[in-house]
């Protein structure tokens, strides 16, 4: 037996208990399943694990980062792999950290499951400008895609707060302008297409996310990203049909 304000409970009675009871609904629907940023640790620990091995395995980056080519030839998954790769340490720790500054105040507000679906939507939303629009000899890597997506979001979030969002509007348009100056000061190539395509793509999911009706809040949200998911596939495949006949 336990002793309870109430009076004494057999422990298997807590427990029972503790497992029927429900947790809070967030504001913007879903549930948080667990104080702790966990998916952005696990998330940063899947970007340092494949720069680990990248290191290890120095063939790697060239099979898996993201080639408009590989990608028509039917390499897919470099869509998706690319965005957990990295040029350098340095490209490695900012994506990082911008991933937990941003991504942490995120994964609170929408729950978890939401803020998957939000990182993953805006890596691919990147990868997928990337491959529509970017140089065919290029070879792109960075997890940036996805953290312009939650730079975009949290814009959109704290303007649903009506938090002044004037801060985070200013780190999006110095780090565009960095993009597009960067080539010019000596700094190397940036894939400006990659941190657009994912920058739209998480205001768009943001924006369905938060300011969704309630009583149709879960149906618009999952509405949104399918519809979204079909344009990617859409999209690719125009793509990949136009590239076909020049690679032959």
């Amino acid at each position: 037996m336990r002793v309870s304000p109430v009076g004494h409970q057999c422990a298997e009675c807590v427990e029972e208990g503790a497992r029927t009871v429900r947790q809070p609904t967030l504001q913007f629907g879903g549930q948080q399943l667990s104080p702790t940023p966990v998916v952005t640790i696990a998330l940063i620990g899947v970007n340092v694990l494949a720069f680990i091995l990248q290191i290890a395995l120095p063939g790697l980056t060239r099979e898996f980062a993201l080639s408009a080519p590989g990608v028509a030839d039917g390499q897919v998954y470099r869509l998706v792999t690319s965005a957990f790769l990295h040029y350098g340490v340095t490209h490695l720790l900012l994506n990082m950290w911008g991933l937990y500054v941003v991504g942490t105040p995120l994964e609170t507000l929408l729950g978890q499951v939401r803020y998957v679906a939000l990182y993953a939507l805006s890596a691919l939303g990147g990868s997928v400008l990337v491959y529509l629009i970017s140089p065919l000899d290029s070879l792109t890597a960075g997890a940036s895609g996805a953290v312009f997506g939650l730079f975009g979001a949290l814009a959109v979030v704290a303007n649903r707060l009506k938090v002044d969002v004037r801060w985070i509007v200013a780190v999006i348009a110095i780090n565009l302008a960095f993009n597009f100056a960067a080539p010019a000061m000596g700094s190397g190539p940036i894939s400006w297409q990659a941190h657009v395509g994912g920058l739209v793509t998480g205001a768009l999911v943001a924006a369905a996310f938060v300011y969704a009706p309630r009583e149709r809040r879960t149906q618009i949200q999952v509405g949104t990203t399918a519809v979204l998911l079909v344009i990617f596939v859409a999209l690719i495949w125009w793509r990949t049909t136009v590239l076909l006949p020049l690679m032959a």
